[in-house]
């Protein structure tokens, strides 16, 4: 049997969802302004309730290794590594596009198709990456600044693009194939469904010494003064 609790804070998104042997038991999810260090506890408390199962039941922890926001990576990173310390468990890290991608095959279900998970990451630039409808990674992930030339290469097929990052793109991307898909984002479900098949597999993090996929430098900014 597999027990896992997994954890959703790379983007505005705060997600956490429990999964028996794939089979989703729940999930609490919220979209908005960046409140993870408010809500994600109280998310797996309520969760945990509701479906009856005692923290010491799992048997690992699921978290969403990024790319994405910086802070909201280290506190799905840093609660899940505490869980994995505490009860002695497994530590799984699920690539934040991989999960975004199965989420939008499971929504359109076209296998003659690629998959283009947008993350903003500020201004024209997202982290992004293409994958197929098998989520083989097709275009490297990558932080990138979207043109009307970028990923010409993918017009022999339809390419669905989502994601937070997805808007400011919309009156950029426009030849016919590319299409947007809206209400596609990042959840801890799907970050389950592909962290049962870690766990089968046993691909487990080091605990100690694991770090999310930042992909970019922090850069912290200095508040301009009143005048």
């Amino acid at each position: 049997m597999a027990l896992i609790l997994s954890l959703e804070t790379a983007t505005k998104v705060c997600s956490v969802a429990l999964h028996k042997d794939g089979e989703l038991l729940g999930v609490k999810e919220q979209s908005g302004a960046y409140s993870h260090s408010e809500l994600l506890n109280q998310f797996i408390a309520e969760l945990l309730e509701e479906t009856a199962i005692e923290f010491n039941q799992l048997e690992a922890i699921a978290v969403s290794k990024g790319p994405g926001s910086y802070t909201g990576l280290r506190i799905g990173v840093s609660t899940a590594k505490g869980f994995c310390y505490a009860l002695s468990i497994p530590l799984i890290a699920v690539d934040t596009l991989k999960a975004m991608s199965l989420r939008a095959y499971r929504s359109v279900k076209n296998e003659d198709a690629y998959y283009l998970p947008m993350i903003d990451a500020r201004r024209m630039e997202v982290y992004c990456g293409v994958y197929d409808f098998d989520l083989n990674l097709i275009v490297p992930v990558s932080a990138q600044i979207i043109g009307e030339e970028s990923f010409g290469e993918l017009h022999s097929k339809e390419v669905f693009y989502f994601g937070d990052g997805a808007e400011k793109c919309q009156g950029v991307l426009t030849h016919p194939s590319f299409i947007r898909l809206e209400a596609i984002f990042p959840s801890a479900i799907e970050l389950g469904m592909l962290a049962k098949l870690k766990f089968e597999l046993s691909e487990f993090e080091d605990v100690a010494y694991f770090e999310p996929f930042y992909l970019k430098d922090f850069l912290a900014t200095t508040p301009k003064k009143l005048l």
